[in-house]
């Protein structure tokens, strides 16, 4: 027997990742006494400006942006109740093709290894039995969440400490859902071209792949409030524009790949934490 709390971490990109992808799963835990760790790799500074000005546009300040996303991941942890947050602060990256990808300092160029040490120093200290992050394509493709993947391997490489491992992912029946109401609210979004469609169709895994669903309802409007602390990115978080009721209907439930487990827990599971208590 141990002092020691059992203890979840989740690596994530940017501010506002780490309601969208595991806010539930944050919340629950929390509320079950469980130690909630979130690490931030970025910046957040490729962000929208106040006033929704854009990166690269005039008057956008990535050192403003970045203040004021730091502010506003500190309310979203509030609402969450994550016990501690830790951020690597490396420059956002932006979206794939941005001229930000190839800036010095930026996440995207920084070595695995370095942000893997750092990363690595962190689970010493915590030493996590769940660690959540990405997969190898960082989901879908965003050029931070790709090296938020790379890290966190490369850190678990190092230190061996950590029982269980997942990756965030969505079931396809999930993703079609989530395309039927996305139209609903934008009647007038174009379909997408056939090269378009075929990507997002990659993006996920097929139901019966799926590993482990976590039933997060009761902390859906504890979700949906963390993302709403991030009013600065609201023009880009839709789940936001469907309101409470239909954002529980929808995001209830979490869902991930089991990549790494030490003890032997059955699969499919639906709590991070089986076989742990």
């Amino acid at each position: 027997m141990t002092d020691r709390p059992l203890t979840l971490m989740a690596v994530h990109a940017h501010p506002d990742d780490e309601a969208t992808g595991t806010g539930g799963v944050l919340a629950r835990y929390a509320a079950e006494g469980i130690r909630t760790v979130l690490v931030t790799c970025t910046d957040g500074g490729c962000g929208d400006g106040p006033g929704g000005v854009k990166p690269g546009d005039p008057g956008h300040d990535p050192a403003a942006v970045a203040l004021m996303r730091r502010q506003e991941l500190q309310a979203s942890c509030d609402v969450l109740k994550i016990s501690d947050l830790e951020m690597l602060d490396y420059a956002d990256s932006g979206m794939t093709g941005w001229p930000s990808n190839d800036a010095p300092g930026s996440f995207w160029q920084t070595p695995v290894e370095e942000g893997a040490a750092r990363l690595a120093e962190l689970m010493r200290h915590y030493r996590p039995d769940v660690v959540v992050t990405y997969d190898e394509n960082g989901f879908y493709g965003h050029p931070d969440h790709i090296q938020a993947h790379r890290i966190t391997m490369a850190a678990l490489d190092m230190t061996t400490l950590t029982p269980k491992v997942y990756w965030t992912t969505m079931p396809h029946s999930m993703m079609q859902r989530f395309g039927e109401t996305m139209r609903e609210f934008h009647e007038d979004m174009p379909e997408p071209d056939p090269a378009e469609a075929a990507a997002m169709a990659e993006i996920g895994l097929p139901d019966d792949e799926i590993t482990t669903w976590v039933d997060t309802t009761a902390f859906s409007d504890q979700k949906f409030d963390a993302l709403a602390a991030h009013a600065s990115q609201g023009e880009n978080i839709f789940f936001l524009k469907m309101g409470k009721e239909r954002f529980g209907e929808l995001m209830g439930m979490e869902t991930y790949l089991r990549v790494k487990d030490a003890t032997g827990a059955a699969i499919p599971e639906n709590d991070l934490f089986a076989g742990l208590r």
